[in-house]
């Protein structure tokens, strides 16, 4: 009999994650009305933006008012890509900094021209210095399942890759179905390894919904003993370099989950609806989630 956790710690990443490949530009005041109402909800640990080349990520040229202007509750996290994105994310006042790695060499190789090796080796200095400045790192480890270019990655790799961050003395270790291909089994098997390998490390599921199979997988992570999911207001999202992924798992389709379940998120799933309802017509495409089509029909 498997024993579920009685707390979850859901990590918004709409604002980031979900924002950063949207077509539709959405300006500074709503990003902020976006992450507020968020925040009213329940959530405590949140993606606030990204700092990164706006040429490359157009929405998010406004990182740094973003991080002034954002109310500070709990745990906010800034995406940095390399040194110089860290450097502007602690001149605007970030406590907490993101870092990426993917599994697979191609798509690093895709996505910031580096094998998984080389970033390594350029993010290392980087992760040190954070720590000597008591920062927080988190980070976040992309295709682990599956790459769109190289198939089937091996749990051996993200374990490598995985227990490399954790000798560099990162915080919080992301695990991303970065193309939503992953199956229930290998989310169980995956997850029950890391957590065997890396007690003291912070380990949190990420779920791309690409065959609406985020919710499968993420109630295999919980029986493998993950309390921390990182979800999307809305199902937004969606990795610009990753062809074919969409969408990340809704954060008001998790937290009614495990509502049902009885595990405490401390989230509101209705203002979470709400939410969305604020966002949803600034954004390119309709969201469908369940929850929120729920909360428009005033059943939710």
């Amino acid at each position: 009999m498997f024993i579920l956790p009685k707390n979850v710690t859901i990590i918004e990443v709409g604002p980031r994650d979900g924002l950063q490949n949207e077509k539709n530009h959405v300006d500074e005041k709503n990003k902020l009305d976006f992450i507020h109402s968020l925040q009213a909800a329940g959530i405590q640990e949140m993606e606030l933006t990204s700092f990164v080349s706006p040429k490359w990520v157009p929405q998010m040229a406004d990182a740094k008012n973003i991080v002034a202007k954002t109310e500070k509750i709990g745990r906010q996290f800034v995406l940095a890509p390399n040194e110089k994105g860290a450097d502007l994310a602690i001149e605007a006042g970030a406590e907490s900094i993101a870092v990426f790695v993917g599994v697979s060499n191609t798509f690093n190789k895709k996505n910031i021209n580096r094998t998984t090796a080389e970033s390594m080796d350029a993010l290392e200095p980087v992760i040190a210095k954070l720590k000597r400045d008591g920062l927080f790192v988190r980070a976040c480890i992309s295709t682990a399942f599956y790459c769109p270019y190289e198939g089937k990655i091996e749990r051996e790799e993200v374990s490598n890759l995985c227990r490399r961050f954790v000798s560099i003395g990162v915080d919080e270790l992301s695990v991303a179905d970065t193309i939503g291909m992953a199956n229930p089994v290998e989310s169980y098997e995956l997850f029950t390894l890391l957590r065997e390998q890396f007690p003291e490390v912070l380990l949190t599921a990420h779920f791309h919904d690409t065959r609406k199979m985020a919710i499968a997988n993420i109630f295999s992570a919980l029986q493998a003993g993950i309390d921390r999911f990182d979800t999307s207001a809305g199902g937004l999202g969606g990795c610009p370099f990753a062809p074919g992924a969409t969408g990340n798992v809704a954060t008001e389709d998790v937290v009614h989950m495990l509502d049902s379940l009885g595990i405490e998120t401390g989230v509101n799933v209705e203002k979470i609806c709400e939410a969305v309802g604020m966002i949803a017509p600034l954004v390119s495409h309709p969201i469908v989630t369940g929850m929120y089509k729920m909360y428009k029909n005033r059943s939710c």
